[in-house]
């Protein structure tokens, strides 16, 4: 890509091909190759610790007998995104597609992979598509812990949430179709669409405080509780595409699964610090994004650069 494709509307799309167009701009500059590296090792390590607390999680359902013992990783079709954009990615995996319908897709690789952005165009791209996240169902559970243990004076922590707690709240939160748009809903006692309060109730400071540590007691569950959703959605002709890590993906029976992966770490490193440019490139701008010049756009560019090496 020549620079002169960098263009206002190339950066309002914030998207593979933009942060391309930011790598060629930048990638010679001693500054982008020190903030890749620093991003290339806080992914590393942000990987791992997030892969250690989701063992941890894990483990803890399999001893209370909630899941089997771990499963070893189920084959996948690996696919090398280095160079390519997520078009040309999401064209890959169609192909691997057995019909046009029911399908369970299951993307996953680690950080500044593009999982993302494949998911999207996937989502963008198939008929009835449903894009599967255990977010708002690890939410529903702290919202509920939260609410059950505030009546006795208590609060969310590794003590309080016992294997009762969460087996009495397990049959509160279900998957289902309701009569009013014939369409599937995460419920909350039956009568309540969390589509109508994750971005109210569920988006509470308290609530985004306490779910690591309920999500680390609740994995077996989750787990489950997905596992339900994606058959019933799969069953009724959606396809369905599950994004995340792999140590709970494994447990997802399905034959379409996906690993996106770069082989090597300084890839990683230069999309991740040119995601972080470019948005904050954009927010520097604001309003005025429609009146630059592609001149004009890689100077903010730069600026964005120097802010975040010298500044943050």
């Amino acid at each position: 890509m020549h620079l002169k494709c960098l263009t206002a509307a190339i950066l309002k799309q914030q998207d593979d091909v933009c942060s391309s167009a930011t790598i060629e701009l930048l990638e010679n500059r001693s500054e982008f190759k020190d903030l890749a590296l620093r991003e290339a090792q806080a992914m590393i390590i942000r990987d791992k610790e997030d892969g250690k607390k989701l063992e941890k999680g894990i483990e803890l359902a399999i001893s209370m007998a909630i899941l089997d013992r771990k499963l070893e990783d189920p084959p996948s079709i690996r696919i090398n995104v280095k160079n390519r954009t997520a078009q040309e990615i999401t064209d890959e995996i169609i192909t691997h597609l057995p019909s046009s319908e029911g399908n369970v897709i299951v993307v996953q690789g680690l950080s500044g992979t593009g999982k993302g952005t494949t998911v999207s165009k996937l989502w963008k791209t198939l008929p009835r598509c449903v894009v599967w996240s255990n977010g708002n169902v690890f939410r529903c559970y702290t919202y509920l812990c939260n609410e059950e243990l505030t009546k006795s004076g208590k609060c969310i922590s590794d003590e309080t949430l016992t294997p009762e707690l969460l087996r009495s709240l397990e049959k509160r939160i279900t998957f289902e179709k309701t009569e009013s748009d014939n369409q599937y809903h995460i419920m909350l006692d039956g009568n309540v669409r969390v589509d109508d309060i994750a971005n109210t109730i569920l988006k509470r400071p308290f609530i985004g405080k306490y779910v690591p540590t309920v999500a680390q007691h609740t994995q077996g569950e989750v787990i489950h509780f997905a596992m339900n959703a994606l058959q019933k959605l799969s069953k009724d002709g959606y396809n369905v595409i599950v994004e995340g890590r792999a140590q709970t993906l494994n447990y997802i029976e399905t034959k379409e699964r996906f690993e996106l992966f770069i082989p090597d770490v300084h890839t990683l490193g230069q999309r991740r610090a040119a995601q972080r440019v470019m948005a904050l490139a954009l927010n520097l701008i604001g309003s005025r994004i429609d009146s630059l010049t592609g001149n004009e756009v890689c100077r903010y560019i730069e600026d964005a650069l120097q802010y975040l090496v010298h500044c943050e």
